[in-house]
């Protein structure tokens, strides 16, 4: 159990299939404690560590939302 619970909407799962970009515009308009980052699905090597500011967008090669967008 974590110390800080992350706080506002966790999870994006309507966002999938949906422009990357547009997406992480629409996940900082709903949860402004998160910042959203867009990455290429396969490409990008990211930390795995949990933190509750951050939402990564991954997308595929048409940069279309790949996976349901959470905090982590």
């Amino acid at each position: 159990m974590r110390e800080f619970p992350c706080t506002g909407k966790q999870i994006w799962p309507e966002l999938v299939g949906v422009d990357g970009h547009e997406a992480a515009v629409r996940i900082e308009r709903e949860n402004n404690s998160v910042h959203a980052e867009v990455v290429m699905k396969g490409m990008e090597i990211v930390p795995m560590d949990f933190k509750c500011n951050r939402v990564w967008v991954w997308v595929d090669s048409n940069w279309k939302v790949a996976q349901v967008p959470r905090i982590g």
